[in-house]
């Protein structure tokens, strides 16, 4: 009997850093053959080519798929989705996996999980069952009714799958990947990543404190979105200190708040800040790591940085309701909440470690049961 062919679709730089163990860990599964699906935003330029960084790690890539439509807003989101439905649909056809691994929520992602389901393949999610309280909830739980074999982070994570009416057996808490990638890069010393990097903007001192920003569009609040990230980056200048900024995803109003960094960029020419598209994940985990307070409302701070004890300021309603750690402080989109939260992070400096999102074995975990668990695309309601 051959390997079992397991496809993992990585449409996201986020999608990559929270697969990557994953990948690596079916690559060296000795009953198991890796079939990489790189689409989406992950092969363009403006997101960071995720696809280049996965080349140099080593992973070989079966496909590659366009399938964002410009225009960063919410009709193009609904169009990439539809794009992605018929471009991966193809790609199954002709790669014939035995199981499609999706990651997490975003919208590509559920391109994903309805192609696999309509080809009747088994289907594989990573990271259901957690609580936002965005669209990104609504396409984690879709993805979840759609999902066969469940891959949840933690345990109340695991209580929202059961009471969605997922099978108990086929829920599997195993952590989540992207901590495997913290508990790797720590292993190893990154060096001044200021001089490994390019990027554009001032120049900074990597052993001098500096904030990290790092904030997505909520497409909820899609027509409220002006100005957002203006009031960020001027609370965060007024702070004093250096300050990376990394460049928010594909959802709907990423245009606007990539022209709202650029005329920053352009008028506050001697402020210290340094722009950058994209890091790779174990870089990303070391600038965390290193930096004195993380600023935005990426997931990043609430998994990673709950596990690093980094300070977070998350900004707005995008991460309502996930679980996270005491090293999160919560404010609204107002740029004097937003320095009052960051000077209190300064002044309280590195948290104790919460591993709420796992330790760190994700990876190993989920491909010894993707290695040995039932082919089935049969679903029923599970009562509570």
């Amino acid at each position: 009997m051959g390997k079992r062919k397991i496809c993992v679709v990585v449409a996201s730089r986020a999608n990559y850093g929270r697969i990557k163990s994953v990948l690596f860990a079916i690559e060296r599964h000795p009953k198991l053959e890796l079939q990489l699906i790189v689409e989406a935003s992950a092969v363009l330029y403006n997101y960071g080519n995720v696809a280049s960084i996965i080349e140099k790690d080593g992973l070989k890539i079966s496909a590659t798929s366009y399938s964002i439509v410009a225009g960063e807003n919410l009709v193009t989101m609904a169009k990439s989705t539809g794009l992605a439905l018929m471009e991966l649909s193809v790609l199954f056809g002709e790669l014939q996996p035995d199981i499609v691994v999706t990651v997490a929520d975003r919208f590509e992602t559920l391109a994903t999980a309805i192609a696999a389901s309509y080809l009747n393949i088994t289907l594989a999610h990573t990271q259901g069952g957690e609580l936002t309280g965005s669209i990104d909830e609504s396409v984690r739980h879709a993805i979840t009714k759609l999902a066969h074999i469940h891959f949840p982070a933690n345990e109340e994570a695991v209580s929202v799958l059961r009471q969605l009416g997922e099978n108990p057996d086929r829920i599997f808490n195993t952590g989540c990947p992207a901590i495997d990638v913290v508990v790797e890069a720590l292993k190893k010393d990154p060096g001044n990543l200021f001089q490994k990097y390019g990027g554009t903007g001032n120049i900074l001192n990597w052993d001098e404190p500096y904030l990290v920003v790092l904030q997505h569009p909520n497409t909820n609040e899609y027509d409220q979105s002006e100005g957002i990230v203006l009031k960020t980056l001027e609370a965060v200048h007024k702070a004093g200190v250096n300050v990376v900024v990394l460049w928010p995803n594909a959802d709907a109003g990423s245009a606007e708040f990539s022209k709202e960094m650029r005329m920053f960029r352009a008028r506050a020419k001697d402020a210290r800040f340094h722009f950058y598209r994209n890091l790779p994940p174990e870089d990303y985990v070391h600038l965390i790591n290193n930096c004195a307070c993380l600023v935005g409302n990426s997931s990043s701070g609430i998994r990673e940085g709950a596990f690093l004890g980094v300070p977070v300021v998350n900004i707005g309603t995008r991460q309502n309701c996930r679980q996270r750690g005491a090293n999160v402080v919560d404010v609204e989109y107002d740029t004097e909440k937003i320095y009052s939260a960051v000077m209190t992070q300064l002044e309280h400096g590195k948290y104790v470690s919460y591993p709420i999102y796992g330790t760190g074995t994700a990876g190993e975990k989920i491909a010894d049961i993707l290695s040995k668990c039932e082919l089935s695309v049969e679903k029923r309601f599970f009562h509570v």
